[in-house]
């Protein structure tokens, strides 16, 4: 049985006040996490940060790294702390919108939903791969809301949202996010997803970048892993998420992870 990860984090976007600050933190905490408590060598471990964080160094980690030759039995994980976004589409009747992930080079090279997917979709019988994402409008980004706000906004705390605007990479921006609809949502329903995942917000939210307990880090991260380790790293998905909410909202963050795929992968132990 092979374990292997990638795990990308972004702190440094080549856009003046869209800089965030824990997400190469995440990144290196959930590569020692998976080293050091779940039985992932090293160097099966990939981690990509801030300018090697284009997408084709991302889009190679996962289909040459993670994906290629994975049999059953293989435990995967792909984990991904940045700035998340959307590409609007206002050619038809109704306002839409497709979730991105934002490499370092997302001006020219966004990771889209559709691209994800595409990936995923041959993922082998008895693959168990998880994927984590910490970004803004996230909730659905491995199957198919945009805010009209800049990166370089900061809120109480000393905290920013995960969220490159349109506008910065010279694309519209829908007039009322939150009518528009997310692309294909119904062509892949979470019946039919091979991963796993859990996503820093949902589809029309805000994932937040903050100090917490003397250093930086995506809120959902600090506190997934503080939740893990307070499980003695046994937790499967969906206590995993749960305790998430709890601790988001006891802390004052109004964002709201969600948990997506099969009912049975949900109840699955983390990253086994």
């Amino acid at each position: 049985m092979a374990k292997k990860a990638a795990c990308v984090g972004i702190n440094d976007y080549p856009y003046d006040g869209s800089d965030l600050n824990g997400c190469v933190n995440d990144a290196a905490a959930r590569a020692r996490l998976l080293v050091d408590h779940y039985d992932f060598a090293d160097g099966d471990v990939r981690l990509i940060l801030d300018a090697a964080a284009a997408k084709a160094p991302m889009v190679s980690a996962l289909k040459d790294h993670l994906l290629a030759g994975a049999q059953s039995g293989d435990a995967l994980a792909f984990t991904n702390s940045s700035h998340g976004s959307c590409i609007p589409d206002t050619s038809g009747d109704e306002p839409m919108y497709g979730e991105i992930l934002c490499p370092y080079d997302v001006a020219d090279n966004a990771l889209t939903d559709d691209d994800l997917r595409e990936m995923f979709a041959g993922l082998p019988q008895g693959v168990r791969l998880t994927v984590i994402s910490d970004s803004c409008l996230s909730g659905t980004v491995t199957r198919a809301a945009a805010m009209d706000n800049l990166p370089d906004i900061k809120v109480p705390g000393d905290r920013r949202v995960c969220f490159l605007s349109p506008a910065l990479r010279g694309l519209p921006v829908l007039e009322d996010p939150f009518k528009a609809a997310p692309k294909r949502r119904v062509k892949r329903p979470e019946s039919r997803m091979k991963e796993i995942l859990l996503s820093g917000s949902t589809d029309r939210k805000c994932s937040y970048d903050a100090l917490i307990g003397g250093a930086y880090h995506g809120a959902m991260t600090c506190f997934a892993l503080q939740a893990i380790r307070a499980a003695n790293y046994t937790i499967t998905c969906a206590q995993l998420r749960s305790r998430l909410n709890y601790l988001l909202d006891d802390s004052g963050y109004p964002q709201r992870p969600r948990l997506e795929g099969k009912s049975r992968n949900k109840k699955r132990p983390l990253f086994l």
